[in-house]
């Protein structure tokens, strides 16, 4: 598919650098003008990927986390988010609202989190090879 701009990160899991990747995911998007709304919903998403990246992919040691963001046709920011790390057994299972292997302090509810925000949402993950979550938003065009 086509696009019109990209950008590409990489950086550390520690959790300082979820704030930088949000952050940077709303100053890549807002060459599309989206709305406070839109923003808000993209960073949260991103927040969430990038959170389970940490949390979940590298639990031992700290792994590499990418994030690639494109402008496609039709204001549609496209975005992948990928680890290298330990992989989701049991992807049906991660799935559902409220399941989570990261203990008491975590809701379970990121992936639905990112699918609520997102147009088109999509992870996939093979044991111990890692994850790609893969998000779509349509902005709305301003005049």
């Amino acid at each position: 598919m086509k696009f019109d701009n990209y950008m590409v990160l990489e950086f550390p899991s520690k959790s300082a650098n979820e704030g930088f990747a949000r952050s940077a995911v709303a100053c890549f998007a807002a060459q599309l003008d989206p709305t406070m709304e839109e923003l808000g919903d993209i960073r949260t998403a991103v927040s969430e990927a990038v959170t389970n990246c940490i949390v979940h992919a590298y639990p031992e040691e700290i792994g590499t986390i990418t994030v690639r963001c494109r402008i496609l046709k039709d204001q549609i920011l496209d975005i992948v988010i990928k680890d290298k790390g330990i992989g989701i057994a049991d992807l049906e299972q991660a799935r559902r609202p409220m399941f989570t292997t990261g203990g008491a302090e975590r809701s379970g509810m990121g992936f639905t989190i990112m699918e609520t925000f997102m147009t088109n949402f999509s992870v996939t993950s093979e044991p111990g090879k890692g994850t790609v979550v893969h998000m779509r938003r349509k902005l709305q065009r301003r005049k």
